[in-house]
């Protein structure tokens, strides 16, 4: 997680679409803040430091898209010290160290692929310096074509998808009334009707949890093969994946149905940031055939030269399917809890929620049948920081690139999202604290 700014640092206006007014230097133009940018920005501005170990009368951050990153019952030891050679003092291969690439595309071969005929290399797979970073490399090297991108989605797609004029982004429009869904049937019409080259989503979803799997993903990659559309997957929460009700489930990726690796247009995004709990490493990947590494790999030479070569040497051991299925089998038993404490703490105050989360660490709520004051996101937000509880407003998930519905109501004025990846007492306090402010209101 980005670090929040300093208190005394101008904040920007509440409404998170409209540009400062203050003067800048001509040369720049004004960059909006992401989501989670601007709530931490506002928290900070009224007295919120980031504490690795908040007490009972700290803040707690429901805003943060970063899980907690200490041991869990269960889960293998978690890394302290990491040590530098005198080698990885110097830059690391613009598409990552050759071992970690092959160790990465070792655990998709060992997890989803065993026995198909074909199976990832390292020449499969680039690493970056993030999550964002492997984004964009990406999008840089996309051509002219209609990218889909659903809504809502996560937050930082709406710059991204701005910056690159190449590609046209193309929304398309998912109903919390149908619980999110988008069936094959509703992507073919879209690839077609659209005239749609590829399509951008983070599965399962941030901020729905909405999480497309077995028979139903396997029907969608047969659906890209056969009409050429290309599906970029984030898969960073592909192991925060929860059975019906709401224990442990596999982890998933696309790469299970994927027929031929380098014909299948196919590519994942995924890291130890959220999977594997070390967003500060800032180790991240994509996955997929030869010719989009070679072409994520060069954009890579002229937007960011590679990552961190010490933190890819370390991430070497992670990558192991023994240390993956063992975190993830931590991770699931803790998180279904927490999942569990923030849906019936948030129905008991009166959110109401499109679908419970099946993947990710995020309820996704309307505040709409709130107290006057209350039933919009960025009014929730407002008086939710009085408490000292950071939430992320709906909007910012209505992605949006180029403002091209500026001026128009957000469809998600009214939802919040609402995180449990802090631990679970945190989680707690913050809805003992929001079931007051409610009662008090009522």
């Amino acid at each position: 997680m980005t670090q929040p700014e300093s208190p005394d640092r101008p904040s920007q206006p509440p409404d998170p679409h409209e540009l400062s007014e203050r003067h800048h230097v001509s040369a720049f133009r004004r960059v909006p803040r992401t989501g989670v940018i601007y709530v931490m920005g506002e928290a900070a501005r009224l007295g919120y430091s980031y504490k690795p170990d908040p007490g009972e009368d700290d803040w707690c951050n429901l805003g943060q898209g970063m899980p907690e990153t200490g041991p869990l019952p269960g889960s293998p030891a978690r890394v302290e010290q990491v040590s530098i050679s005198m080698g990885d003092q110097e830059y690391a291969p613009v598409a990552g160290l050759w071992e970690l690439r092959e160790a990465i595309a070792d655990l998709y071969n060992q997890a989803y692929r065993r026995g198909m005929k074909t199976q990832y290399s390292a020449e499969n797979v680039c690493v970056s310096g993030g999550g964002r970073t492997a984004l964009t490399r990406a999008a840089a090297s996309l051509g002219q074509i209609n990218l889909g991108h659903f809504l809502p989605d996560y937050t930082a797609y709406e710059e991204l998808l701005d910056v690159f004029r190449l590609f046209s982004p193309i929304p398309i429009l998912l109903e919390g009334e149908r619980q999110y869904d988008f069936s094959v049937r509703d992507l073919r019409r879209e690839i077609l009707g659209r005239g749609l080259g590829a399509i951008l989503m983070s599965n399962p979803c941030n901020p729905t949890g909405k999480h497309v799997r077995g028979e139903e993903l396997a029907a969608w990659v047969r659906l890209a093969r056969e009409l050429d559309c290309t599906l970029l997957f984030d898969e960073f929460y592909s192991h925060y994946v929860y059975s019906e009700g709401g224990g442990s489930a596999p982890m998933e990726s696309a790469a299970r149905f994927v027929e031929d690796v380098e014909q299948d247009p196919v590519v994942i995004f995924d890291g130890l940031t959220k999977n594997w709990r070390y967003p500060g490493w800032r180790v991240t990947w994509t996955v997929g055939p030869r010719e989009v590494i070679d072409a994520v790999s060069s954009a890579g030479s002229f937007l960011d030269g590679g990552g961190s070569k010490p933190m890819q040497r370390a991430a070497i051991p992670l990558l192991s399917l023994e240390v993956a299925e063992r975190e993830t089998a931590a991770i699931q038993k803790a998180f279904s809890k927490k999942r569990k404490l923030m849906l019936e703490g948030l129905r008991k105050i009166g959110v109401s929620v499109d679908v419970p989360p099946e993947g990710t660490f995020y309820v996704w709520g309307s505040v709409a049948n709130l107290p006057a004051g209350l039933d919009d996101g960025m009014s929730f937000f407002r008086a939710a920081l009085a408490e000292k509880v950071i939430t992320v407003p709906g909007q910012f998930f209505d992605v949006n690139p180029g403002k091209r519905r500026a001026g128009r109501p957000s469809r998600f004025a009214r939802h919040v999202r609402f995180s449990f990846g802090p631990a679970e007492e945190q989680c707690a306090r913050a809805l003992r604290r929001l079931e007051a402010l409610v009662a008090r209101s009522t």
